[in-house]
């Protein structure tokens, strides 16, 4: 079925191929992108619009020597099928198949790990000062999109570049500027021109003889190279990068194989700093991701036809943004910030309704922040909804520019927890310990839908930083209340009462906890279940007063056990001089967690119902001694 592609098991492979076998090889694996993608779900549009790209790269540089860095890794899919993966690519994004993003464990063409954006340039121009070093020959070539390059690291990446002068390659693969055919074809001829050997030597020779002449020659030069520059920066873009010290090349049309590898065999004989401009179409070859590319940018597996499937409930960040939009419809200061991820976060309702308080800093989860917390010192009540993991890289703007000021910022933190088929790179795993120790923020988790808008609630008019984390996924689709109310702060509550152990959950392990106790009444063990709905502050009365019935508490949590909501517990107990309760702790251990569906990883790490439950007997089992006489509960 596919003639080329069966060929090509390596990067080498693709030199035996003429110009017009590599056109019908990017055919051929967009048809494949289509074929696999649709089955496992994954990045569809960006990586249709970077075929070609990705062969003339492989054609013309030589990985896994060259070092060929994928910003982000939306756009990896193709050279993950021309590096030898092709026959385990319907397993990416899979339980235990490849990854979905660049990852240097799986093969050595994977120059370097990726999943959040915008690091490319760094990562690149360390291996190409590395390569200095070590007096090596081999090139470094980062690929980075439009998108990422708003985020402010990688413009701290060019201005290191453009001082260093190393020999570094930066390929910005522009998928949204819009050309007209003249400007293009005409930019094209130049930068063939520009990069070409004759014109380089021509250049060089010219810059020595006028340099030569006595008294006026270095006037001459700078009028020269001014006039150059000027001619450059009015056909073309690049004036920015120029500025930043790079030699700007393009903009050239990135499905034109031939005059890829034309410009792409010039620019890797130049020295120094080099952007070259490419512009791509996203979704490229499939009419629908061509047309609503933002569709398409991520999908989940497509169903077979006639597969039955009854409705899902709502999801939380349909609930989280339909609940903003309640919100922002009463009270003219609440506004709405998310970084790059207006879809993803449930904030499309909003910014359509409110498109004056609705704002896209681009990714840039920093600015966004501080961003929020200007809003909020002069009296608006931002909500930055980011994902748990994306929040991982403002955590500095948290402490300083939010809680440090007592900025009443909330952050919403979507996909916190197990999010399944992305893998550890977005796992929301750490909110709760790289947040809760934060003087002045509250952190607290909804055990459904129903309980997350009225947190919402609760977050918006709370006088304090709060933190709102909630999981990826539908919710239980149990009733949602009519009319929102505030919780009171640090208060959980007791779903069920029982005498032999006490288990203490929190968010998205509440129902789960509420499955084990059926389960351990089933087999004779009497289980109390608490919602703590609070990591901070924890409801210190129900916690104590279980653990004098009981003796034995079990707390559960979506998150790294090291600092979280089980070790908040266990602080709570050592503070009060509780040390005779037996505790332990269920959560996520000290790894990374590779991908596969939510509900898989949570049977894995003993995170459902029948996982808790088996924990809480054995741990019972172990411990049958008499129970401790706790202090009166203060």
């Amino acid at each position: 079925m596919y003639k080329q592609l069966g060929k090509i098991n390596s990067p080498g492979d693709l030199k035996k191929l003429s110009e017009e076998e590599l056109s019908t090889l990017a055919d051929e694996v967009r048809a494949f992108l289509l074929e696999t993608v649709t089955k496992t779900g994954g990045h569809l549009a960006s990586n249709l619009g970077c075929v070609e790209l990705t062969i003339a790269l492989h054609y013309c540089f030589e990985s896994p020597k060259d070092k060929i860095i994928w910003d982000v890794g939306h756009q990896a899919y193709t050279h993950k099928i021309l590096t030898g993966r092709r026959d385990k690519f319907h397993t990416q994004r899979c339980y235990k198949g490849i990854s979905g993003f660049p990852k240097r464990s799986e093969s050595p063409h994977d120059a370097f790990g990726a999943g959040h954006s915008s690091t490319s340039i760094s990562a690149g121009l360390g291996m190409a000062v590395a390569h200095s070093l070590a007096k090596d020959s081999a090139r470094t070539i980062a690929v980075i999109g439009d998108g990422s390059l708003t985020g402010g690291m990688a413009f701290e990446a060019l201005n290191q570049a453009g001082h260093l002068r190393k020999n570094l390659i930066v390929v910005l693969n522009d998928n949204e500027m819009s050309i007209s055919k003249n400007v293009g074809a005409l930019s094209s001829f130049i930068s063939r021109k520009m990069t070409g050997g004759y014109y380089r030597s021509l250049k060089k020779e010219m810059e020595g003889v006028l340099s030569s002449i006595p008294a006026i020659g270095s006037n001459i030069l700078s009028f020269a190279k001014k006039a150059e520059n000027s001619l450059k920066g009015f056909l073309t873009p690049g004036t920015l990068f120029e500025a930043l010290g790079f030699e700007y090349v393009g903009p050239i049309p990135g499905h034109d194989i031939p005059n890829l590898l034309s410009v792409l065999e010039n620019v890797k004989k130049m020295e120094g700093p080099i952007l070259l401009h490419v512009m791509t179409k996203k979704g490229k070859g499939y009419e629908p991701a061509e047309l609503t590319p933002d569709k398409f940018h991520g999908i989940a597996p497509v169903k077979p036809a006639g597969a039955a499937s009854k409705p899902a409930p709502p999801s939380y960040t349909a609930v989280f943004g339909d609940t903003l939009v309640k919100l922002g419809a009463e009270d003219p200061k609440v506004v709405a910030i998310t970084a790059a991820m207006p879809d993803g976060t449930g904030l499309t309702p909003f910014a359509k309704r409110f498109p004056e308080r609705f704002f896209d800093v681009g990714i840039a989860e920093q600015h966004g922040l501080t961003f929020a917390a200007g809003l909020a010192a002069e009296g608006f009540r931002p909500v930055a909804a980011i994902y748990s993991t994306f929040t991982q890289r403002a955590y500095d703007q948290v402490f300083h520019d939010i809680c440090l000021q007592k900025l009443p910022v909330v952050l919403a933190l979507d996909r916190a927890g197990l999010v399944g088929d992305d893998g550890p790179t977005h796992h929301g795993a750490f909110d709760i310990s790289f947040l809760r120790h934060l003087p002045e923020l509250t952190v607290m988790a909804p055990k459904d839908e129903n309980e997350l808008q009225h947190m919402v609630k609760t977050a918006v008019y709370h006088d304090r930083p709060i933190a709102l984390r909630y999981p990826r996924g539908a919710g239980y689709g149990v009733t949602l209340d009519q009319e929102l109310k505030a919780l009171e702060i640090g208060k959980g509550e007791l779903l069920e009462e029982g005498s032999d152990l006490s288990i203490v959950a929190i968010g998205s392990t509440v129902y789960p906890a509420l499955e084990a106790a059926d389960l351990l009444r089933e087999r004779g063990i009497s289980a109390s279940v608490v919602n703590a709905r609070f990591a901070k502050p924890l409801d210190r009365e129900l916690i104590l007063s279980q653990a004098a019935k009981t003796g034995v508490l079990v707390t559960v949590e979506e998150n790294a056990l090291m600092g979280g909501f089980g070790s908040a517990v266990l602080e709570l107990l050592s503070d009060e001089g509780h040390t005779a309760v037996r505790l332990k702790r269920i959560g996520i251990p000290d790894a990374f967690i590779e991908q596969g569906s939510q509900a898989q990883l949570r049977a894995d790490l003993g995170l459902d119902g029948a996982g808790i439950a088996a924990t809480c007997e054995a741990f019972l089992s172990a411990g049958k001694v008499a129970k401790p006489q706790l202090s009166r509960v203060k």
